[in-house]
């Protein structure tokens, strides 16, 4: 793979093919400065080998380049609408999250949704051999009801996606039992008696142990009942936090449900990534930011 030094190089989950890679498309259109190369990485766990072997053999350290990718679970949603960050091998300077749940919280909007309806529906009517077949938008209060509808019927799914990503963070299954205490292999203690190395290896040991112990039904069952508590507030609802914390690809999956005489969400998510604004998301302003700034 030929890579130009120099480059900016924003790295994102899935293929060309996926919303991430339009919607970093939309991004960069106008941006100021050399536009930069956005590269598709497939799973949002491979980012580190993915991008060590793309740089290869250059130092990734040196690099300018970011990842871009869905927050998932992975963490809560801040008060302040911005870009989230985590530890990760990558390091916080370079790996940042969605505010919203994923690239569908951000289409899923009744306004985005009641234009497409419609538009379609005009095209139809100029059109006879159009082959849409879903009559014209119902408006764009019924759609707010679809929406919110779908999302209560996710109530306690969300609660338990939520909890058991509490019991992931805290578990050792983010922080496996290591075999060297050092950080990395090359790296040698100051000491290398059987003592020394024993005594350390069983302080990784008792860590390890302990956060397995934070796997338990009773821990799950209190961070369960906290996220299920705060997404039957009556705030929650009536300032549509759902679009933010409940993942869209479930709540696309519910509506569906609810609705199945509806329009199919995933043809819609073709129009809309190209006719939504960036500019309502302050989370997205500040990644065009980001990568004028690299």
């Amino acid at each position: 793979m030929s890579v130009i030094k120099g480059r900016k190089i924003i790295f994102c989950e899935g293929r060309k093919s996926s919303l991430d890679y339009q919607l970093l498309q939309k991004i960069v259109e106008n941006i100021s400065g050399d536009r930069p190369t956005i590269v598709p990485a497939g799973s949002k766990f491979t980012f580190s080998v993915f991008a060590q072997g793309y740089f290869f053999p250059e130092d990734l350290e040196n690099q300018p380049y970011l990842v871009f990718r869905d927050r998932d679970f992975d963490v809560e949603p801040t008060a302040n609408v911005q870009l989230l960050q985590l530890n990760t091998r990558l390091g916080r300077k370079f790996m940042f999250f969605t505010h919203r749940a994923c690239i569908e919280n951000y289409l899923l909007e009744s306004n985005l949704i009641h234009e497409y309806w419609t538009a379609k529906y005009v095209e139809k009517q100029e059109n006879p051999s159009s082959r849409w077949g879903h009559g014209n938008s119902p408006g764009i209060q019924t759609i707010a009801a679809w929406i919110e509808n779908a999302a209560r019927s996710l109530l306690y799914y969300q609660g338990v996606r939520w909890a058991l990503a509490d019991l992931l963070r805290l578990s050792a299954m983010r922080s496996q039992l290591k075999t060297t205490w050092m950080g990395a292999s090359g790296k040698l203690p100051t000491s290398l008696t059987r003592q020394d190395c024993n005594n350390e290896a069983i302080k990784l040991v008792n860590q390890f142990r302990q956060a397995v112990d934070t796997v338990t039904q009773e821990r799950f069952t209190e961070q369960l009942n906290i996220y299920c508590d705060r997404f039957a507030q009556d705030e929650f609802w009536q300032q549509q936090q759902y679009t933010i914390w409940f993942h869209g690809k479930d709540l696309q999956k519910a509506m569906q449900i609810e609705q199945p005489q509806y329009i199919s969400l995933k043809s819609f998510y073709n129009w809309a990534i190209s006719h939504f604004e960036i500019a309502q998301y302050p989370d997205l302003i500040e990644l065009r930011t980001k990568i004028e700034k690299l």
